[in-house]
Formats: structure tokens, sequence, C-alpha cells
């Protein structure tokens, strides 16, 4: 098993002749928390974009807990993206965003409360749940 939950070995991803990846290794412990920083056009978006296997990577790997999933649909990864949109889905309140995730599992009731209000402690958002 790894030490990792998530892993990224060389990926790199061209659109046309344009290289967007070029060569990205990183590695993400259990209970880490990692931001991509960077200006417009860096690759960070990318880098998710592939991680959640909504894009194919032209060379590299993805690991998530120690399975290589680089060839693997995203609806069969387990994972989520949140884009940085905030009009996504405007109509939802902060909640009811967070939990659209977990309720398209079909995830019980209780389990969607729990990990939306720790998401939400997470980000320092509780209390705001109900707003739009």
């Amino acid at each position: 098993m790894s030490h990792y939950d998530i892993e990224i070995e060389s990926l790199t991803k061209h659109y046309g002749p344009i290289a967007v990846l070029r060569d990205v290794s990183l590695q993400v412990r259990p209970g880490e928390v990692l931001a991509l920083l960077g200006p417009s056009g860096c690759g960070k978006t990318t880098t998710l974009r592939v991680v959640a296997g909504f894009v194919a990577p032209d060379a590299g790997r993805v690991r998530i807990r120690g399975r290589d999933v680089t060839r693997t649909p995203a609806y069969q990864r387990n994972t989520g993206m949140v884009f940085q949109n905030y009009a996504l889905f405007p109509h939802l309140t902060v909640r009811d965003n967070v939990a659209f995730g977990l309720s398209l599992r079909r995830q019980p009731p209780a389990e969607i409360e729990r990990r939306v209000a720790e998401a939400l402690r997470l980000v320092r958002l509780g209390g705001l749940e109900k707003r739009y």
C-alpha cells in the first residue's frame, strides 16, 4: 500500500503544440492539504482535471492510494472537483453545493450532513450553509 493518497508522476499534457504540463510530479500524503498556486495558464486546472479523470495525460501516471488510475474513467475514480466559477450551481445554497456529489452517490443523509459540516469547518465557512 502506498504512503500517499495521490501520486502524480511525470505528467505531460499538450493542447496542440502547446505543452501545458511538462514532467509534473507531486505526492500528497493522507490528511495533507495541498494548494496549487500560479498564474493563469500555468497548468493548475489541467493537473486537477487529469487527477479527476476528465483529461487523459499524454505521458505520466496518476495513482490514488497506490492504485494506478491513469486510464481509469472519471466515474470510476471516486474523486470530485469543484470548479472555481462560483456560479456553477447559483440556485443551490452553500450547503447544497457542498452536498451535491455526496447526494449523487446516494450517501446516507447523516453521513452527508457530517461531511458537509466538516468540509465547511475546514474552509471556515461554517454558519454560511443557507447562503446562495
